[in-house]
């Protein structure tokens, strides 16, 4: 019962905890200080609600493009989500539809991104407009057996693309960069393509258009000239001074757009590294935190359950304590005799907790498909935590056992015995 408690308790609050710790997790270990989000407020009072003053999360093509021109961080990128019909060039019948991203040159070297084979486009290539286009992994193990693939081409939408390169495995969770309308745990685009190309060619977008601060108009020319904002966009900064440097740069042009009569208030920009551009856009969600609370808050229940399971056991057993300490056992030895049962008994219930919190993941990716089947899996060391938290568990709840079982008197406890 002592193991059958604790086992559901640590099961419990540890697959809890397993989503908590992915939804909270840095994306880009290592570089996550160094990459911005960059916002600025194009809309002013008018586009969000009475009290805020919270820049829109994505950016209008001109000031996107603005942005890129005057080169003010050593990498920048501005990217949108796109779909296509898809089909090898030699492939027969009708394509299958694929997401994909349309961003720039520098967006590969930004957030390391792997590349199996090739590489990705340069800023000249996308200066022409060329139509060249870096896959997936799994896209490229689907259509092309996984073998080399540059060279190849790609029927996007009816038109052909030539394949400069393949990603490797690649997988942020979350997907920091674009986490608007819900996506940050969506799976990754199939298929990359440069951003002026993809403009050039009026290709529809497959993200979110907000145009609360203007109309977005009938043609694709009536949108680039817009105020809707349909673009995420960001910078690399290695160091806090040029960071501090690019905030400054990124005021002055808000200020300069108020001086030409296009924002009626003063400049209002955001720029924030992954941690708190995560945090300020609430991706750990407040059920998550509060599921964690309380799973653990039913953990210590079960935990109380054990100590009182095991104040009986050691009642029982007082006559093997006394007559123990009767033949010379000290204290310490009685005490840390408790103690191993009760690390036995939290090791045998961190094994079996393993074993529910897999199952409990298991289902919560049947019942719950989607971005939680995405985040509901357990690594190594959160497994390895499970039986510490069992073994811990255990030990808290058998100490006060273990210490009555150390402290009464040995020829009381052999009378009682008796």
């Amino acid at each position: 019962m002592m193991i059958l408690a604790l086992a559901l308790g640590v099961a419990m609050s540890m697959s809890a905890y397993t989503i908590l710790h992915t939804m909270a997790r840095d994306p880009i270990p290592g570089k996550s200080s160094q990459l911005y989000a960059v916002q600025i407020d194009n809309g002013g009072p008018r586009s969000r609600k009475p009290g805020e003053d919270e820049p829109p999360v994505q950016m209008t093509w001109r000031d996107a493009s603005a942005l890129l021109a005057m080169h003010h961080a050593p990498r920048e990128a501005a990217m949108v989500q796109v779909g296509f019909s898809m089909k090898a060039s030699d492939a027969a019948g009708k394509g299958e539809h694929v997401t994909g991203r349309a961003t720039s040159a520098p967006f590969f070297a930004m957030f390391d991104v792997p590349l199996r084979f090739g590489r990705g486009w340069t800023e000249a290539e996308e200066g022409d407009r060329a139509r060249v286009a870096v896959i997936s992994a799994s896209l490229n193990d689907r259509v092309f057996n996984g073998e080399d693939s540059v060279g190849r081409t790609l029927i996007l939408n009816g038109d052909a693309w030539r394949i400069v390169g393949v990603a490797g495995a690649w997988d942020p969770r979350p997907r920091f960069f674009d986490v608007e309308g819900g996506q940050a745990f969506d799976e990754g685009e199939d298929v990359y393509i440069p951003l002026k190309t993809a403009v050039s060619l009026e290709m529809s977008t497959a993200g979110y258009e907000f145009c609360d601060a203007g109309p977005r108009g009938q043609t694709y020319a009536d949108l680039l000239a817009s105020e809707c904002v349909w673009l995420q966009y960001w910078a690399e900064l290695p160091t806090a001074a040029a960071a501090s440097t690019y905030a400054d740069g990124l005021a002055a042009y808000a200020e300069n757009q108020r001086a030409a009569g296009r924002f009626g208030w003063p400049a209002n920009v955001r720029l924030r590294n992954v941690q708190d551009w995560l945090v300020a856009r609430k991706i750990v969600s407040d059920d998550a935190r509060l599921s964690t609370m309380v799973a653990f808050a039913f953990l210590v229940i079960c935990i109380v359950c054990a100590l009182a399971l095991m104040l009986a056991r050691s009642l029982e057993r007082s006559g093997e304590y006394s007559l123990r300490r009767a033949l010379g056992a000290t204290r310490r030895t009685v005490f840390l005799q408790a103690a191993t049962e009760a690390g036995l008994i939290g090791t045998s219930a961190g094994v079996l907790g393993i074993a529910f919190t897999l199952g409990a993941l298991a289902a919560m990716r049947s019942l719950f498909p989607g971005d939680l089947a995405r985040i509901a899996w357990i690594d190594g060391p959160l497994l390895a935590g499970t039986v510490a938290l069992a073994a811990a568990s255990a030990v808290i709840a058998g100490i006060y056992p273990a210490w009555l079982a150390m402290r009464t008197a040995p020829g009381l406890q052999l009378k009682g015995g008796l």
